[in-house]
C-alpha cells in the first residue's frame, strides 16, 4: 500500500519556485567558469557542465511544464506560479544565462586557451595545409557516414534523435531528377567525434582542434552535386526525455521499460537550438516542424552543443591549466590491516570522499567474495557505471555459491538501460536481481554481508550517502559508515526484507525510512529544537543536501526560527526556503556550496538539549525522497565520527569564505567575501584527508 500524507495549503509567499531556483544554482556554476582563480582547463569544463546540466533540466523539468499546460493544468505549485507564467520566466531566464555562457566562452575562455597553446581554429583561419587535411579527414570519415536528405513528398523530415547534432541546409537549383524543394536535412552521426585534433606538425599551437561542424559546413556543397548552398546551419533538439510506466497496467517492470526506452530518443521536442547564423526562413521552418514556439528557440553564437567540449580537458596533458591530482587518502583503522572484518569489528570506520578512497568498500566486497564464512550478500543498485568492479565481485561470489541479492533501481534517471543490461548479466551468474517496491525508486545506499564467526552469525554493513560509482566517488563529497553495529545490522535486514518480500513496515531501531518515518522524524526534530528554544534551552540545526522543497518541513523550519532556533542550512542546489525575512525566518542562513568537487552529502544535526544527534541520508528534503522513495537516514552513534562528521561536513563548510554563497531573502545569492585568511572546506580537507599525487 502505498504511504500518504495529508496535504496541507501554506502561504505562497513562503516559497520560491523549485525551477527558477534550479537555474540560480546554474549561474553559480556559470560563476566557475569566469573565476579567474580557477584554472584554465577547469574553468571550460565547468562552462560545459553548465550545458549539461541545462539539457537535463530541459529534458525533465521544462518538459514536466510543458505537460502541465498541455493538459490544460492551471494548478500552481507551492510558491504560486502558473505553469504558463512559469514557462515564460524559465525561458527568460535560460536565454539570459545562455547568453552570458557564449560571451565568457568566446571573449575569455577561449582567446585565454589560444593564449596558452590550445586553439579551436575557425574555417578562416585554417592554413592551406589544414585544408589539404582536413580535406582527407573529411572524404576519408565523415563522407561515406553522412546521408543528405532532401525535402520533398518522397524524403519527408527526418525522425531527430534527442540532443543530436544536424545540419539544415538551404539549395538553390534543380538536382538530376528536376527536384527543387530548397531544403535538405543532414545528420552528424553519432559515431563521429565533435572535436577533431589536427596533427601537430601542421599547426602553430601544440594543441589545435576543429569541430566536426566546421569540417561539415567547409565541404557541404560536396553532398549537394551541381546545387548552389545557400546556407548551412547547425541545429539541436532536446526532447521531453521523462519514461512513464503505467504501474496499473505493467506486468513486467523490466519489459515495459525497454519498450519506454526505446522512444526516449523521440519524445515531444521542448527546445530548439540553432547557430546564430541560421536564417530567419530557416528558424520558422524548423519550429513549425518541432512545434515549438519562439521562446523555445535559443540561438548561439558558436557551436550548438557545448557538451562537446567537455573531454578537452582531458586530451590536453598540461597540468599546470587542471586542478592538482591527489591520491585518496586510507583512513586509519584500515591503514595495516588486512582483515577488513576483523578492522570493522574493532570500530566503526568513516569515509568521506573524495577525500579518502572508495576502495575499503571495494576491497571489503572482494574479502566478502572470497570468505568461505560469509554466506549472503546483499546491496541497492541506484547508479554504478557500465563496467563497475563491484559487480564483478557480485557476481563471483554468487558463482561460489553465496546468497546474492541485488536491489536494482531501473527506473534510475539515464541509466535505466545500464542497469537493465547489469540486471541480465547479474542473473546470469545466479544471482538475485529484485526490483524494489513498484512506485517507489529505491535510492537507499546499503550494502549488507552476512558472516558465521564463533557459531553464530554476524552483520556488516555498510551505508552510505552516494551511489556505489567508483567513478563518481573521485568526484562527490560523500559519507560511507562501515560498522558491525547489531542493532544496525537488524535495521538494515529489516529493510531488505521489505525490499524483497512483503509484509507491513515494523519499526526500527535507528533508521529513519522513507516513506515511513523519515519526513516525521525530521519534523519531529525540528520541533524539538523549536520547544527546546521556547523553554529557554540551547537548541541548534545544522543540516546539508542537494535540495530543500518539502512544504512541511520548510514550515517547521520558520516555526523554530521564530521561536530562537539557530539554522545553519547548507544547500547545494535547489531552495525554496526563504532566509533572512524579518519575523519568518530571522535565524535561518542558507549557503550553497560550489567547487571542485559537487556537493553531495546529505547530514542532519540536531543539538537535541546535548545529545547532539546526527543523521546521514541518501535524502533530500524533497517531497520525492521523503514520499515516494525508498530511502534511510542512519544514525552516528560512535562520538569519535560524530565530531568528525559535525566538523568535516558541517562546520568546515560554514566557515568557508572561498566557494560560499549565501542565499539573500529575495532569492538572489550573493558570493561570501574572502577577506583575510581564505578558507575553503574542500581544500581544507584535501590537505587533511589526502595526499599528493
Amino acid at each position: 500500500m502505498r504511504a500518504t500524507r495529508k496535504q496541507q495549503d501554506y502561504p505562497t509567499d513562503h516559497f520560491f519556485n523549485r525551477e527558477l531556483s534550479l537555474l540560480r544554482f546554474q549561474r553559480r556554476v556559470l560563476a566557475q567558469a569566469a573565476d579567474k582563480q580557477v584554472p584554465l582547463l577547469e574553468r571550460l569544463r565547468f562552462l560545459c557542465i553548465v550545458s549539461s546540466n541545462l539539457d537535463e533540466f530541459f529534458e525533465i523539468r521544462v518538459s514536466g511544464i510543458k505537460e502541465q499546460i498541455r493538459l490544460g493544468s492551471r494548478s500552481a505549485g507551492s510558491d504560486g506560479l502558473a505553469p504558463t507564467e512559469l514557462l515564460e520566466r524559465v525561458s527568460d531566464e535560460v536565454h539570459s544565462i545562455i547568453s552570458e555562457q557564449y560571451e565568457l566562452l568566446n571573449d575569455d575562455i577561449l582567446p585565454a586557451l589560444e593564449a596558452e597553446g590550445i586553439s579551436f581554429l575557425r574555417r578562416g583561419e585554417w592554413t592551406e595545409a589544414q585544408v589539404n587535411w582536413i580535406r582527407e579527414y573529411f572524404q576519408r570519415e565523415v563522407s561515406p557516414v553522412l546521408t543528405p536528405i532532401g525535402l520533398d513528398p518522397a524524403h519527408p523530415f527526418p525522425r531527430v534523435l534527442n540532443k543530436s547534432l544536424n545540419f539544415a541546409i538551404e539549395l538553390e537549383g534543380r538536382d538530376a531528377f528536376g527536384r527543387d524543394s530548397g531544403a535538405a536535412i543532414v545528420q552528424a552521426p553519432r559515431a563521429l567525434p565533435r572535436v577533431i585534433r589536427l596533427p601537430r606538425d601542421i599547426c602553430q599551437h601544440e594543441y589545435s582542434f576543429v569541430f566536426l561542424s566546421s569540417v561539415l559546413h567547409a565541404h557541404v556543397d560536396q553532398l549537394f552535386s551541381g546545387m548552389n548552398v545557400l546556407g548551412c546551419y547547425q541545429f539541436r533538439v532536446t526532447r521531453n526525455s521523462d519514461l512513464f510506466v503505467d504501474e496499473e497496467e505493467v506486468k513486467d517492470l523490466r519489459a515495459s521499460l525497454k519498450g519506454e526506452l526505446q522512444q526516449r530518443h523521440f519524445g515531444d521536442a521542448v527546445r530548439l537550438e540553432v547557430a546564430d547564423t541560421c536564417s530567419e526562413k530557416m528558424e520558422a521552418f524548423l519550429l513549425q516542424h518541432f512545434m515549438l514556439g519562439r521562446r523555445d528557440l535559443y540561438r548561439t553564437p558558436g557551436i550548438v552543443n557545448l557538451v562537446r567540449l567537455m573531454q578537452v580537458p582531458d586530451w590536453v596533458a598540461r597540468p599546470d591549466l587542471s586542478y592538482p591530482s591527489f591520491l585518496p587518502g586510507i583512513p586509519k583503522g584500515l591503514e595495516k590491516k588486512r582483515d577488513v572484518f576483523a578492522a570493522i569489528r574493532k570500530q566503526d570506520i568513516l569515509l568521506h570522499h573524495p577525500f579518502q578512497s572508495f576502495n575499503p568498500v571495494i576491497q571489503l566486497l572482494r574479502a566478502a567474495a572470497d570468505d568461505p564464512q560469509v554466506l549472503a550478500i546483499k546491496m541497492t543498485v541506484y547508479r554504478t557505471g557500465t563496467d563497475s568492479v563491484l559487480m564483478e565481485h557480485l557476481a563471483r561470489a554468487a558463482q561460489k555459491g553465496k546468497e546474492v541479492t541485488v536491489v536494482l533501481e531501473l527506473m534510475a534517471r539515464f541509466d535505466e538501460e545500464a542497469n537493465i543490461t547489469l540486471a541480465n548479466r547479474l542473473e546470469e551468474v545466479g544471482v538475485h536481481v529484485v526490483y524494489g517496491v513498484f512506485g517507489y525508486k529505491t535510492h537507499a545506499k546499503m550494502l549488507m554481508f552476512v558472516r558465521r564467526e564463533e557459531g553464530q552469525l554476524r552483520r556488516y554493513v555498510h551505508l552510505g550517502t552516494g551511489n556505489y560509482h567508483p567513478r563518481t566517488t573521485r568526484f562527490y563529497t560523500d559519507f560511507g559508515l562501515l560498522t558491525c553495529n547489531e542493532e544496525i545490522g537488524e535495521d538494515v535486514a529489516e529493510v531488505f526484507k521489505q525490499l524483497t518480500g512483503l509484509g507491513t513496515a515494523t519499526t526500527l531501531r535507528h533508521l529513519w525510512q522513507a516513506p515511513f518515518t523519515l519526513q516525521s522524524n525530521v519534523v519531529e526534530g525540528i520541533k524539538a529544537e523549536a520547544a527546546a528554544a521556547a523553554a529557554g534551552r540551547k537548541s541548534r540545526i545544522m543540516a546539508k543536501m542537494n535540495a530543500l522543497l518539502e512544504p512541511e518541513t520548510i514550515e517547521a523550519l520558520y516555526a523554530a526560527s521564530q521561536a530562537g532556533v539557530s539554522i545553519d542550512l547548507i544547500i547545494r542546489g535547489p531552495c525554496a526556503l526563504k532566509p533572512g525575512v524579518p519575523g519568518l525566518s530571522d535565524n535561518i542562513r542558507v549557503r550553497s556550496i560550489v567547487g571542485r568537487f559537487l556537493e553531495h552529502h546529505r547530514i542532519f544535526y540536531f543539538y537535541a538539549d546535548g545529545k547532539e544527534e546526527l543523521y546521514l541520508s541518501s535524502a533530500d528534503w524533497m517531497d520525492r525522497n521523503f514520499f515516494r522513495r525508498i530511502e534511510v537516514a542512519f544514525p552516528i552513534l560512535d562520538p569519535r565520527i560524530k565530531r568528525r562528521v559535525i566538523r568535516e561536513g558541517l562546520r568546515a563548510y560554514i566557515a568557508d569564505n572561498v566557494q560560499t554563497w549565501e542565499m539573500l531573502m529575495d532569492g538572489r545569492y550573493r558570493r561570501k567575501s574572502s577577506r583575510g585568511t581564505r578558507r575553503s572546506a574542500q581544500a581544507l580537507l584535501l590537505s587533511d584527508l589526502a595526499g599528493a599525487s
